[in-house]
């Protein structure tokens, strides 16, 4: 089997909420489970649900975004994801047709879809209808003949006596039922003010959840029907996406200097994508993890530091409790070494979050509001910094319940250009830190420049002792 030929199937809805993330993960769960070598991915820029995915496969969780990294990079980024597996399953965001806001299918479910030749299994909400669920079905498989709608899995259902009315309404669609599932709460994973609760949060729970998600689906679905259906795809054209073939020289690539770079992790930040760690390293740097809850130093020998997303606001009392790390971070960041900080890094990087003092390096104050913060946005570098070159054009997503003020510093990140003009974001020194995810594949030479510069920094072990 070539990479191309990749047995796959995308998991989608008529709407949020139908249970597609719980039909994707038993599904991958279920046939991990069976011995598959299954490569999850996720249509959007969620970074929660592929957390579970990860846990059901033993593989990175990926995702699959149109707007943020090109409808062009799709494939590519599919097949490197999904390199050596047998099976890759793809879950959707929102509705199947539903994308970036006025844009179109851009973004959609149905649009990656369409990228990857592969056919669509359509996850429905039965729990009040019954025949009216062929009309429902029929409407969905016919609104783009583009896209294959090759089969339904029934959520919900009631009882065994919905299920046969169910079916035999089906019958007439043309579409084919490949499972079935009970309405159940005790799979269940709990939600938050931003989605389901991640993974690193309850670890053990999460394993019993996917657990038993994987039994209902092996109960409820027929599985070798949909792995049948999953082998019926045709041959993707595109190359792999290579992540040191993105990145030229100058971006760091092939660099005689191998600088340390850590990477935040643990319970209160949990949100990065794969693919930025892998370009950290095509650009040469050595990437150390490391848990601003648990860990009082940086890794030793740190050149660069990079603090992606999560929920620091879940923990401010033990992020700051830790404060012999917050002066190291601090430390760092005034020695001129590169910080890049996105969202929940930008607070970490504040002086304080809920009045629970911070690392100081940012002249602002942050807080939980009730205002979710929720869009894709297009933004402009209007300076050179250690993450962009002036002029730098990227697209990225903003996601969270907080404010920082001020939310733009003297130099700001970055200047936003769609859907609103705004400065956003702070440049001071080599930190860059902002609200704004971007998708680094999109962009390599963000993590190339990052890699130059750390190059260049001294360690933190001498500067912070």
């Amino acid at each position: 089997m070539s990479g191309g030929s990749i047995p796959r199937l995308v998991i989608a809805a008529p709407s949020s909420g139908a249970g597609k993330t719980t039909v994707a993960t038993g599904l991958m769960a279920a046939f991990a489970e069976a011995g598959l070598v299954v490569s999850p991915h996720k249509v959007g820029p969620d970074y929660i649900d592929p957390g579970y995915h990860s846990l059901a496969t033993g593989r990175p969780g990926r995702n699959l975004d149109a707007y943020l990294c090109g409808p062009d990079r799709i494939a590519p980024l599919f097949l490197h994801g999904a390199a050596g597996a047998d099976l890759a399953l793809v879950e959707g965001v929102m509705g199947l047709f539903d994308g970036a806001s006025g844009m179109g299918e851009l973004s959609s479910t149905a649009q990656v879809a369409k990228l990857l030749r592969a056919p669509v299994v359509l996850v429905v909400d039965a729990s009040s209808q019954s025949r009216s669920v062929a009309a429902l079905v029929h409407g969905f498989a016919s609104w783009d003949p583009e896209v294959r709608l090759a089969g339904v899995i029934l959520n919900k259902v009631g009882s065994d006596r919905h299920e046969q009315l169910l079916r035999e309404a089906m019958d007439s669609s043309g579409v084919p039922v490949l499972g079935a599932l009970r309405r159940d709460g005790r799979a269940g994973t709990p939600s938050r003010h931003l989605g389901l609760v991640p993974v690193a949060e309850r670890r053990a729970e999460a394993v019993e959840s996917v657990g038993e998600l994987a039994a209902r689906v092996r109960a409820g679905c027929d599985l070798q029907a949909l792995l049948a259906l999953a082998h019926t795809v045709p041959e993707l054209p595109d190359a792999a996406w290579d992540p040191a073939a993105e990145l030229a020289p100058a971006d760091g690539a092939a660099s005689p200097e191998k600088p340390l770079i850590a990477v935040a992790g643990g319970a209160a930040f949990t949100f990065s994508y794969a693919e930025h760690a892998e370009l950290l390293a095509a650009a040469g740097a050595e990437v150390a993890p490391f848990d601003p809850l648990r860990d009082e130093q940086l890794p030793p020998g740190t050149q660069g530091l990079v603090i992606g997303g999560g929920f620091p606001e879940m923990y401010a009392p033990d992020l700051s409790a830790n404060a012999p790390l917050r002066a190291e971070v601090a430390a760092l960041a005034a020695s001129g070494a590169p910080v890049s900080a996105e969202c929940a890094g930008l607070l970490y990087l504040s002086r304080s979050l809920d009045g629970k003092p911070m690392c100081g390096v940012l002249p602002a104050e942050s807080r939980m509001t009730e205002r979710l913060t929720l869009g894709y946005r297009e933004a402009v570098a209007l300076r050179d910094n250690a993450l962009a070159a002036a002029g730098t054009r990227v697209r990225g997503h903003e996601f969270h319940r907080t404010m920082l003020e001020p939310g733009a510093g003297a130099d700001p990140a970055w200047g936003l250009t769609h859907p609103e003009r705004r400065l956003e974001g702070f440049v001071s020194g080599g930190v860059h830190a902002s609200y704004l995810h971007v998708h680094w594949a999109a962009e390599p030479s963000l993590a190339g420049r990052l890699v130059a510069s750390a190059a260049q920094a001294a360690p933190a072990g001498s500067t912070v002792r």
